[in-house]
C-alpha cells in the first residue's frame, strides 16, 4: 500500500469510526485533543499521522489502532512488503503495521519496530498488553521508573494502560511489536495478566 492509499484508508476509517460513534468534528477534537482542522485533513486523505496523533484517535475512539490503519481481508495467505506499508513516525521510534489478528475476544496487532538511538519514545499508556521481541540493538522498554532491558531474541510483556517509554542502549534497535487489545477495544480486565509465556523463572525480569 502506497502512502496515498494509506492516507486513504485511515481517511475513510476515521470517518465512519466518528460517525458510527455519533461524533462530531468538534466532539472528537475535544477528546483526541488534536484539532479539528488537522481531523478534516485526515478524513480527507491528507496529512501525515504520528503515531501520538493515531493513539490518541484509537483512544478517543475505543477502537484498535488496527481499525485506522487497515483494510479488512480474508486471504487464506497474507504477504507483506514492508516498502509498501504506511510508516508511523514519532521523535524515536517507526512503526509498520503487518498484520491484524482477531482471535475470539482478543485483537493482535503485528508491527516492525525500529528504535532510533538519542531519543526516548514516551507513552501515557493505552487498551491492552504490549509484546516485544528484539532481533538486534539492545532496548529498555515498560515502566520510566523500571524498564525491562532486553537484548537480541529477548522478550517482554507488559500492560499497556500505564506510562512505559522505548529507548535504545548505544544504538539503533530493531524490534517485533505485538499489540494485544480486548476485541471491544476497553481496558483490559483485572487481574489478566501476559499469559504463560512468560510467567516461570525464565521471564525476563527488570535489570538494575
Amino acid at each position: 500500500m502506497v502512502r496515498e492509499q494509506a492516507g486513504q484508508v485511515l481517511g475513510a476509517n476515521l470517518r465512519a469510526l466518528r460517525e458510527s460513534a455519533g461524533l462530531s468534528l468538534s466532539e472528537l477534537a475535544r477528546r483526541s485533543n488534536i484539532a479539528k482542522g488537522t481531523l478534516s485533513q485526515l478524513e480527507s486523505g491528507a496529512g501525515n499521522p504520528t503515531i501520538e496523533t493515531v493513539f490518541s484517535l484509537s483512544n478517543a475512539l475505543a477502537v484498535p489502532v488496527s481499525s485506522l490503519l487497515t483494510e479488512r481481508a480474508d486471504p487464506d495467505v497474507v504477504l507483506v512488503r514492508s516498502s509498501g506499508l504506511e510508516v508511523l513516525s514519532s521523535n524515536a521510534v517507526d512503526l509498520r503495521m503487518l498484520r491484524r489478528m482477531d482471535v475470539t475476544d482478543r485483537v493482535f496487532e503485528l508491527y516492525d519496530q525500529r528504535v532510533r538511538p538519542d531519543e526516548v519514545q514516551h507513552s501515557a499508556g493505552h487498551p491492552g498488553f504490549e509484546h516485544v521481541v528484539v532481533t538486534s540493538g539492545v532496548l529498555r522498554v515498560g515502566p520510566p521508573a523500571a524498564p525491562f532491558e532486553l537484548g537480541p531474541g529477548d522478550y517482554v510483556c507488559f500492560p499497556a494502560q500505564e506510562p512505559h517509554i522505548y529507548e535504545t542502549v548505544g544504538g539503533p534497535v530493531v524490534s517485533v511489536l505485538l499489540l494485544e487489545y480486548p476485541a471491544d477495544a476497553g481496558p483490559p480486565t483485572l487481574g489478566v495478566s501476559c499469559g504463560a509465556l512468560a510467567t516461570d523463572s525464565n521471564a525476563i525480569r527488570h535489570r538494575g
